[in-house]
């Protein structure tokens, strides 16, 4: 059963991770009346993860018997200046999803709470892919200045992302009984 904390924390961070999938999303909007396609493609797939992410912490409060509570989610903003200012506001929102992320493991261990800190500690590698990509894309845009037709090239790599769901259903095994 999760603590009353946890079972917060938890909630809290299903809400973080909505939220992140709807400025993700917000992004990809700014991309694509940008006429950046494939940059639009690669953020609207990082919001179904962002989804994906929350559904899988809410389904593991449900698990240990919690109850997950919802907030409002704030508007994100809409409006951005270049394609770089977007992928550092990428970084600098993964960096604090990093900090809410290691509090919640922080909090695990403290309560004892081996389960928690178990399932949160996919979370943590998750973010040091996540900051790792974004800190990669940062440095292509600062190699490509303000050149946009190699951002033109940028946006055609970035086109080719597919969405796969990080918690695939495992297919039932047919072998037993």
């Amino acid at each position: 059963m999760l603590s009353e904390t946890l079972n917060r924390a938890l909630s809290e961070q299903v809400n973080a991770e909505y939220y992140s999938a709807y400025l993700y999303q917000a992004m990809s909007a700014y991309a694509d009346r940008a006429g950046f396609k494939g940059i639009a493609n690669w953020l609207s797939i990082q919001a179904k993860e962002e989804m994906a992410h929350g559904v899988r912490i809410y389904e593991h409060i449900l698990e240990r018997g919690g109850s997950p509570s919802f907030n409002d989610i704030k508007a994100p903003p809409s409006s951005y200046n270049s394609v770089r200012e977007v992928f550092e506001k990428v970084l600098a929102h993964e960096i604090s999803v990093t900090a809410r992320i290691n509090q919640i493991a922080s909090l695990s261990v403290q309560e004892n709470d081996h389960a928690a800190y178990n399932f949160i500690l996919w979370y943590v590698k998750e973010q040091v892919e996540e900051e790792k990509n974004a800190k990669d894309i940062i440095a292509k845009i600062a190699i490509m200045g303000d050149n946009t037709g190699l951002i033109y090239h940028l946006d055609m790599e970035l086109a080719g992302r597919t969405f796969t769901d990080p918690f695939p259903v495992e297919a039932a095994d047919t072998t037993a009984g």
